[in-house]
């Protein structure tokens, strides 16, 4: 039988709903006596209930056990369906009867109850089973053996330290011993036993076992020892196992780190790292160069560098960036982005003039946390050559530094790069005053002879600078006041990005293009105004497809209605009304489908008699009077 099979009978579900309610109303505090819920509960345990009963008994004497459940659930750790269960109150109920229970279980089990047994002693942390458990390492039985060592790196103790290291070299599972040595030295270290750490990691690091223990155990020497295990830290960056180089990259982002920090530790961590990378930009190794530097913008990057090493650090990584093999000059770059600050602006343009690295020196620059970097980006735009000057144009974009005026009169430079770039800036910096520069860059006789590159770059500049102003009616206004003097094809920006704008001059503006007789402008505003997001759009729509209205687009204008009848968040008479008047301007018998359709989509009083009216439409009457029905049945439906 399987514990799926285990399903408790309704007697024993009532004992535990009441349980579960006191759990969760009662004190979050275990009673030192034995409970009258405890008693039921171990009523359950002596009875013959069936085993699913007691299964789940044993879950609720986590909570309400005391020492009083001990004998009951020790007698079942010998039960391969129930064991795992009664181990589950038995790590947690406090007082040395539970340690003692398990303890004798441990004597007399085997196997694989005896597996579980031992668990859980590591799991109370025994330190009086240590003799015990040591035992047990020589076990033949090699689950037992394992789970003897993992106990003793739980109890953690010097004693359970120097009955693993004892067994480490003779055991037959040494890479059990070994993960088990470096969780003792965890808990030794915390202890403040740091010499007792060190001599366990050291005795793994030394001994046959797998690279991944003496990679974990060169970290636990490291940490135990403190400054003087910098050295350890160069060892394993040295080493040419891929493993144990990683721990070291591991191990360098965690020194001084922790809480409490040592700052000397930290700074020597620092110095270290920074040596390793200026060896490593000599030895021409680039690979593992580039992977040191990423740990050393880590340690910077998250302020775990003292602050005497900020300035060093970013000094290696500037000369690291200027000379070193590419993928450390670009690593160099993407980490002074991370822990530069606005002295690195010129170093990192300088940097820029090496082609393959302009684009990782404009990302890094963007990132520059240091808000003195906005003024320093500024400062150099005037002083800098055709070559620097549109990625520097670009940063002041990436970064929204408020650089309008200096930016503005680069519209109209020789370069059309500096153009181009000086346009795309403008889109996220410009501001109201300044938007008829974009306006007029859009158009086919912009200043400065621009390209149709460039005019697809001002178009796209125009509509980023446009949505994101703070008053959009003033936006619209200056939009809508550019139209009239606009050339064609510059119009229908204009109207694109007024769609994009939104608001009631927007909507104005466009409701007269529709009207319009130019049909390109017809076309334009019908399908923005088709797919505008607010209500306010409807008696415009509508408007649009009566008779009298531009005829090409009527139908088009009538479904943008309908859209909003069918899709926006309306009063019930008011859809209703929609509906009636789209029923009304229908030409076509899809449409008036379509005007069904959001009828049974909102089922209601006002609804309803819309639909009545649609079934006397000629044409219709098959159709609505199958609406009118469905809309019926679901009014009249009680509500659940």
């Amino acid at each position: 039988m399987t514990l799926t099979h285990l399903r408790p009978t309704l007697g024993v579900v009532a004992i535990l709903l009441v349980a579960c309610a006191a759990a969760i109303h009662g004190p979050g505090v275990r009673a030192a006596e034995p409970t009258a819920k405890e008693q039921e509960l171990l009523a359950v345990l002596r009875s013959d209930a069936p085993e699913a009963d007691k299964a789940i008994t044993c879950k609720y004497l986590a909570v309400y056990g005391s020492s009083a459940a001990v004998a009951d659930l020790a007698k079942l750790l010998g039960n391969p369906h129930l064991a795992s269960w009664a181990r589950i109150p038995l790590e947690v109920i406090p007082g040395p009867e539970a340690d003692s229970a398990l303890r004798a279980a441990a004597g007399s089990l085997g196997g694989r109850a005896l597996v579980g047994v031992i668990n859980s002693i590591g799991v109370r942390g025994d330190a009086t089973a240590v003799p015990m458990l040591e035992g047990r390492l020589k076990d033949g039985d090699a689950e037992v053996a394992a789970a003897a060592a993992a106990a003793l790196g739980r109890i953690g103790t010097p004693a359970a330290g120097k009955a693993l290291a004892a067994a480490l070299g003779t055991a037959t599972d040494r890479d059990e011993v070994a993960q088990a040595c470096v969780v003792c030295a965890e808990k030794l270290a915390a202890a403040g036993d740091a010499a007792g750490a060190i001599v366990l990691c050291d005795a793994v690091r030394k001994a046959d076992v797998s690279e991944q223990r003496r990679a974990e155990a060169s970290r636990g020497a490291v940490l135990a020892r403190g400054a003087e295990g910098v050295p350890l830290v160069v060892e394993l960056l040295r080493s040419p196992a891929p493993r144990l180089f990683n721990m070291g990259l591991f191990t360098a982002r965690e020194l001084g780190t922790v809480p409490g920090r040592n700052e000397a530790l930290a700074a020597a961590a620092d110095r270290m790292l920074i040596d390793e990378v200026a060896a490593l930009r000599r030895d021409g190794n680039e690979v593992r160069g580039a992977m040191v530097i990423a740990a050393l913008a880590d340690r910077g990057g998250a302020g775990a560098s003292a602050a005497a090493s900020a300035d060093p650090i970013r000094k290696a990584l500037i000369e690291t960036a200027r000379t070193g093999p590419r993928a450390m000059r670009m690593a160099s770059v993407a980490a002074l982005g991370r822990v530069g600050d606005a002295s690195v602006v010129g170093p990192l343009l300088e940097v820029a003039a090496t082609a393959d690295c302009a684009p990782a020196v404009r990302q890094a620059l963007a990132a520059l946390g240091d808000p003195e970097a906005d003024a320093e980006i500024r400062r150099r735009l005037a002083g800098a050559n055709e070559t620097v000057l549109p990625m520097l144009v670009g940063i002041v974009g990436d970064r929204r530094i408020a650089a309008v005026a200096e930016i503005v009169p680069l519209v109209e430079h020789r370069s059309a790069d500096v153009r181009s770039a000086a346009l795309e800036a403008l889109g996220a910096v410009v501001d109201l005053a300044n938007l008829d520069v974009l306006i007029r860059a859009i158009a086919p006789s912009a200043p400065g002879g621009g390209s149709d590159a460039e005019r697809a770059i001002a178009t796209k500049a125009l509509t980023e600078a446009s949505i994101r102003m703070e008053d959009r009616e003033a936006c619209a206004a200056k939009l809508t006041g550019a139209l009239a003097a606009a050339a064609p094809p510059q119009r229908l920006v204009l109207l694109d990005t007024l769609g994009e704008v939104g608001g009631t001059r927007a909507l104005e503006a466009l409701a007269a293009a529709a009207a319009s007789s130019d049909e390109a402008q017809q076309d334009a505003a019908t399908r923005l105004l088709g797919k505008w997001m607010t209500a306010d759009a409807a008696p415009v729509l509508l408007g649009l497809s009566q008779p009298d209205a531009p005829p090409r687009y009527r139908t088009r204008a009538l479904r943008g209605y309908l859209r909003i009848a069918r899709q926006f968040v309306l009063p019930d008479a008011e859809r209703a009304a929609m509906c009636r008047r789209a029923l009304a301007a229908a030409t076509e018998e899809v449409d008036r489908k379509a005007v069904l359709e959001i009828l049974k989509r909102y089922p209601g009083m006002a609804t309803l008699e819309v639909a009545r009216e649609a079934a006397k439409v000629p044409g219709l009457e098959a159709d609505a009077t199958a609406v009118v029905r469905e809309i019926e049945q679901k009014i009249a439906k009680p509500a659940t």
